[in-house]
């Protein structure tokens, strides 16, 4: 267990900087930009980021799994990588581009359509080389991948938005620097840039692409429910109301943190477990102890919302303190879906998901239909964790029949459960 829990601080680290730095960047363009900018750049991000969903193919989560398994050779992972990379980012910029140019409320400035964009090839090659790190286990490099590019956006915001006050257009271009510095790190570095060949090996990208479409079929129907609210707000609703229910959202994606910090290790301890029903139980233990970390902070956010929304976004996202609110059970409730669901991505079973997911989505547009006219922000976030409820309900099911374990024991709690934590607390003694 030493291994793991050496792991979980690694990751512990990299992802109280990602958070750290995330909510530095929140809160400038809160206090620099107000509602209806916010809103305008929520709505720009919103389909690329969609898009680069599915154009990452599932390329991350297949490499860790082939690496893992030691199927192929990583200089022969890498190179189809490249190979894929090409093709998959021309795609996704142009259908981005039509995208947000032709379906979003803001997408009538082409400069800020194109600062939108610019992102994603970059973005899309870390992601891609993220798995290659994963799959090695060097939990480590991983993480910088993951902190380092927050952490340079988190600067670049600070110069871009109140140094020089470019507003929107300073907020869009911030957010390119930091993938623009990793993918040239990666490139040069760790030489990516020999894995650009013109010999194609089809065997391995057909084995990348079989797996890995599922993954990103799966994980879009995800995002799909995620976003989905910030889609139907912009064509609905105001920037205005799109801008407080974007600040509101936020701070529980901080919060999901939480159960990504322990589905990272997850995901690359299964890709080479050798125990499936063993691991399973593991991350079942996981999640116990999860939903009572995530269950005692959303209680403290929920009654001091108020306070945490105006110190840190000021008053004019006052109205973002419901949003928060209504939020916060879904947000414990779908961390069952969060922490379950890398164990079985981990085990090239990422189709699990979809069964609770597409019900789940089905459910959130419909609503946010129906209520964001009523409510506005408050409507969307009804529906967010309407859905989230369900989503989870249904995965608790599959899951437990995928893993063979009933209900009750992957839920029941039991003395062992807490020997991670009293583990990592002598550690940090020594």
């Amino acid at each position: 267990m030493s291994g793991f829990i050496k792991d979980l601080t690694s990751v512990g680290i990299s992802k109280l900087a990602i958070i750290a730095f995330g909510l530095g960047r929140a809160i400038i363009t809160a206090r620099w930009l107000g509602p209806e900018a916010n809103g305008i750049i929520a709505a720009l991000s919103v389909y690329p980021s969609l898009i680069m969903t599915f154009g990452a193919l599932g390329i991350s989560q297949s490499a860790t799994h082939f690496i893992g398994s030691q199927k192929y050779s990583v200089d022969n992972i890498k190179t189809s990588i490249a190979q894929i990379w090409i093709f998959s980012t021309i795609i996704s910029i142009a259908i981005s581009f039509y995208l947000v140019r032709y379906f979003s409320n803001s997408g009538q400035d082409l400069t800020l359509v194109f600062l939108a964009v610019v992102p994603i090839p970059f973005n899309l090659f870390n992601k891609y080389n993220s798995g290659i790190f994963l799959g090695k286990n060097q939990i480590g490099i991983y993480n910088k991948i993951n902190w380092l590019p927050t952490a340079l956006i988190f600067i670049a915001i600070v110069l871009l938005v109140i140094v020089f006050p470019l507003g929107i257009h300073g907020a869009m271009i911030s957010v390119i620097i930091g993938p623009v510095f990793m993918f040239i790190l990666l490139l040069f570095k760790n030489d990516f840039i020999d894995a650009f060949k013109t010999q194609f090996d089809w065997a391995i990208i057909r084995s990348l692409l079989s797996l890995g479409l599922v993954y990103a079929i799966a994980l879009t129907v995800i995002t799909l429910n995620v976003k989905a609210d910030v889609i139907m707000l912009d064509n609905l609703s105001t920037p205005y109301e799109l801008g407080i229910y974007s600040k509101g959202v936020s701070i529980t994606e901080y919060l999901w943190q939480i159960p990504i910090l322990l589905s990272t290790i997850v995901f690359a301890r299964s890709a080479g477990a050798k125990d499936g029903l063993l691991f399973s139980k593991k991350v079942a233990q996981l999640l116990r102890l999860t939903v009572i970390i995530i269950g005692l902070v959303s209680i403290v956010l929920f009654i001091i919302a108020p306070y945490i929304i105006l110190i840190m976004f000021g008053e004019d996202f006052i109205e973002s303190t419901q949003v928060l609110q209504l939020l916060m059970p879904g947000v414990l409730l779908l961390t069952i879906f969060k922490v379950l669901n890398m164990d079985m991505a981990g085990k090239g079973k990422p189709w699990v998901s979809m069964k609770a997911m597409i019900p789940a989505v089905i459910i959130n547009i419909g609503l946010n239909y129906y209520l964001i006219p009523i409510y506005g922000a408050n409507g969307s976030a009804i529906s967010s964790t309407t859905s989230y409820t369900v989503a989870a309900m249904l995965f608790l099911h599959f899951y437990s029949k995928e893993a063979k374990l009933p209900i009750k024991e992957i839920l029941q709690y039991s003395q062992a459960d807490f020997q991670p934590i009293v583990q990592l607390i002598k550690k940090l003694k020594r």
